[in-house]
């Protein structure tokens, strides 16, 4: 039970698809063992110290749900009960407010919706009956959010210790057009294989959000330090002496970094909305800004493992013969400006990102929300290819 702060418990931490393995990797940095991966999440036990480290630490996590009750149920009339053999006194008082999201796949079960109301119908039944009043619903601030997940005829119930997305980090206070997902931007970094250990450029770096992400994960900064607020901080069992212990052992695990963090854009708007992001986040000692183009930008020379990383417009905005003309002067930029770098670009244009005139390195598909987006690495030499040997046997 969650309730017991002593207690192990099954948790699922929700990602992006093709993060998976990447957020199961930074769960066993946390000492984190017996992990399952499964799409777009990874399953995983612990107490409320795994709990609230999770929430901290987790770069590439969505949420982290707790498992409440699970059920085998063929009808509404065995979901309706199987949810009521929860004791929900011990997770939600009457003065407070909840809300259900559910995920069904289920020949049985092929509304939603219908099992969100089900399932809220079943909570508030239970008080009515115990207490003769109830909870109120609330969709948009509850104080607990609850989950049912739905595969054919199994149901489980989960309890979101999150609360609002952890791609919320806190320090995103203005945003430019598209933004970045926080979540997304740290998995980049994470397959890039980057591990801070070189200067990290931006040339169309949009709110800063890939500066941002680069940075704390430099500096060994917790995004979960930022923000003030969590679900499981409204929780009857919330032990604040222990998030407040481990908030002060991850402040002891920051350190200073000599590489440089380098962004550039052509909009002054955007770029004002990226230091004020980029301050927020604690990171403007090592991030410095300008408004140029990328054509003008001109990077410090490479240093250990330098990277360069950019999300250009896919054609969204502009015409596809600019898309095309914009990434085939952006490879012609890298070729001339930034030998020895690792370059990475995230597009969403296939035909676009074609046309960048390099020979790819690797090759990756994640998601930008419901777009499909490759997302290319180049390692950038002096010659090209045919003067460096080594590199081109491997």
């Amino acid at each position: 039970m969650i309730n017991k702060s002593d207690i192990k418990f099954k948790m699922v931490a929700k990602t992006f698809w093709g993060l998976e393995e990447v957020l199961a990797h930074e769960l066993s940095t946390l000492g984190i063992s017996n992990l399952k991966v499964a799409n777009r999440a990874v399953f995983f036990e612990g107490n409320l110290n795994t709990l609230y480290r999770a929430n901290l630490w987790c770069r590439t996590a969505l949420k982290i749900l707790c498992s409440v009750h699970h059920f085998r149920a063929k009808d509404e009339h065995e979901l309706y009960k199987g949810v009521q053999e929860v004791n929900w006194a011990d997770f939600l008082d009457l003065s407070e407010t909840f809300s259900v999201d559910s995920v069904v796949n289920s020949e049985e079960f092929n509304h939603s919706h219908y099992v969100a109301l089900k399932t809220k119908d079943a909570v508030v039944d239970q008080f009515r009956e115990k207490f003769g009043r109830r909870p109120s619903v609330n969709l948009n601030d509850p104080t607990v959010k609850l989950h049912i997940h739905i595969n054919r005829n199994d149901c489980n119930i989960l309890i979101d210790s999150s609360g609002d997305p952890l791609y919320k980090r806190g320090y995103r206070k203005s945003t430019g057009r598209a933004p970045l997902n926080e979540v997304l931007a740290a998995g980049l970094i994470a397959l890039s294989g980057w591990k801070g250990d070189g200067h990290f450029v931006d040339p169309m770096c949009g709110s800063g959000t890939l500066l941002c992400e680069a940075g704390l994960f430099a500096c060994r900064i917790a995004p979960g330090s930022i923000r003030e607020s969590f679900g499981f901080m409204r929780w009857p069992n919330y032990n604040e002496k222990l998030w407040e212990q481990l908030k002060k052992e991850a402040k002891l695990l920051q350190k200073d970094t000599p590489y440089k963090f380098i962004g550039s854009d052509i909009s002054g708007s955007v770029l004002e909305s990226a230091f004020e992001n980029i301050e927020n986040a604690g990171l403007d000692e090592y991030v410095s800004l300008s408004k140029k183009s990328f054509e003008a930008k001109t990077p410090p020379a490479p240093k250990d493992n330098s990277i360069v990383m950019v999300n250009p417009p896919y054609g969204e905005r502009l015409q596809i013969d600019d898309i095309i003309g914009l990434y085939k002067r952006f490879g012609d930029t890298l070729k001339q400006h930034y030998n020895g770098y690792e370059a990475w670009i995230l597009s969403g244009n296939k035909e676009a990102i074609s046309k960048v005139g390099l020979r790819t390195s690797k090759k990756m598909t994640v998601f930008n929300g419901s777009i499909e987006c490759k997302f290319h690495g180049y390692q950038l030499f002096k010659g090209g290819w045919k003067e460096n040997i080594d590199y081109k046997a491997k």
